[in-house]
């Protein structure tokens, strides 16, 4: 029998004793490939309205409010490291138990990084991405595809909604839609055990909603929901276009842009969000992997931070399950162009798909490292003066793990089931945070 929600206590991560790895799925999943060939034209169209955040649009969530009592030793244990270190991945959610053990070896890759770190360079937390739980977010699916793959974890687990944990079947009852459950395992008011931990012990996070502001030191996460669709990401009703999508997270967004030039913040500034800006697909033959760039999303992300004048550090997405980087030079009326890094990791263990799928007849083809894909931009609001696929993988599952100091900020893709931390580190990208250029690994 489910567990009722418990009374609020402490936070916790992980479980007394470390446990081996779960060898099948609790709860049956059964196939929905009938439901989505019923449901196909709606995830084109079909978006979901939400809640605004607790607090003012310019309010932050500490990193060491999510430690809860040790919230202070938990930062001043990163303050004289000198440094912060995160995981990051996306669409880690296994909706098959073929892929299961795919996700298994992510989630047990990161929580061994954790416990064999050196305590200077030891993780404090994993930022999820999106699509937590597929395929679409269903209370009974949460323990097998999320409580018990990072049942060992011993951190904090953050999260943005992907379209997977916020898209509604018709006919679903009000207290089962998916953004419900979801933030009832990551938006709580105070950590408790839900009934989706079944007999786990790790608490509800206490985010203040879907979309929320993570400061912690040496960086600072916008996090942004982008809502229901398949293609493309939305996040505000864009003038109309997706009435029952609420505009506050273009509010949220601005005055988070704002507070950081005003307090002439010196930290690294993140933006994640589950669908990606940028996504692979040919300039001229074949056809792209399984998810497209999101352009007008993109545009209207770059007309806040064109009017308030602060622009990321670098972007965090999901949703496309690979590994892709990308360089994108902006002029942003610095002394010299800014180098932004925008990475794509949805291969966190539920799939990995290929950049290029077949057309026609015509055999895939992958693009080389280093190219240039201009052509993706579609009319940007800021001056762009060059796209470049850096490196990819389609190959792989992985994750991301992000180290900040007062200089730098460094972004790694670390591939699943390669048991040294080195060896598995597939690309790095290194940003100076002072000039927003690359720096040479």
């Amino acid at each position: 029998m489910p567990r009722a929600e418990s009374t609020p206590f402490p936070p916790v991560f992980d479980e007394p004793s470390v446990s081996p790895d779960p060898v099948k799925f609790k709860i049956d999943h059964p196939s929905d490939n009938a439901l989505y060939k019923q449901i196909q034209n709606l995830l084109t169209k079909d978006v979901v309205g939400f809640n605004a955040m607790r607090g003012k649009p310019d309010s932050l969530y500490a990193l060491g409010d999510a430690f809860g009592p040790a919230g202070a030793k938990a930062i001043q244990a990163i303050q004289n490291a000198k440094r912060i270190v995160f995981h990051c991945a996306g669409d880690s959610g296994a909706s098959s138990q073929k892929n299961f053990p795919h996700e298994l070896s992510v989630a047990d890759q990161v929580t061994l990084d954790c416990h064999s770190a050196s305590p200077t360079d030891r993780p404090q937390f994993f930022y999820h991405l999106g699509d937590v739980v597929y395929n679409f977010c269903e209370s009974q699916y949460w323990y097998d595809q999320f409580y018990d793959p990072f049942r060992n974890y011993p951190a904090p687990i953050f999260a943005i909604p992907g379209n997977h944990d916020s898209f509604v079947i018709p006919k679903t009852k009000p207290a089962d839609e998916p953004l419900k459950i979801f933030a009832r395992n990551f938006c709580a008011a105070k950590p408790n055990i839900t009934r989706e931990a079944a007999s786990l012990h790790r608490t509800a996070m206490t985010q203040p909603g879907v979309y929320f502001a993570l400061d912690a030191p040496f960086v600072r996460i916008i996090g942004l929901f982008s809502n229901a669709l398949e293609d493309p990401g939305v996040i505000s009703n864009q003038s109309g276009k997706f009435p029952a999508v609420p505009n506050f997270q273009t509010d949220y967004l601005k005055a988070q842009l704002q507070r950081i030039k005003d307090e002439k913040y010196t930290g690294a500034v993140l933006l994640a969000v589950h669908h990606p800006p940028f996504s692979f697909s040919p300039h001229s033959s074949g056809s792209g992997g399984n998810h497209s760039s999101s352009s007008d999303m993109l545009r209207e992300i770059d007309t806040i931070c064109k009017q308030v004048g602060v622009y990321p550090h670098a972007f965090l997405s999901g949703h496309a399950h690979n590994y892709q980087r990308y360089t994108r030079t902006v002029d942003f009326g610095a002394k010299d162009p800014y180098d932004v890094p925008f990475i794509v990791c949805g291969d966190g263990g539920h799939n990995v798909n290929p950049l290029v799928q077949n057309r026609k007849g015509q055999p895939a083809q992958d693009p080389g490292n280093g190219i240039d894909v201009s052509y993706l931009e579609n009319h940007p609001a800021v001056k762009s003066k060059g796209l470049l696929l850096e490196k990819h993988d389609s190959l792989n599952y992985g994750y991301l793990r992000i180290s900040v100091d007062e200089q730098q900020l460094r972004i790694g893709f670390h591939q699943a089931g390669v048991a040294s931390l080195s060896q598995s580190r597939f690309d790095m990208v290194t940003v100076d945070l002072a000039t927003h250029t690359m720096v040479s690994n």
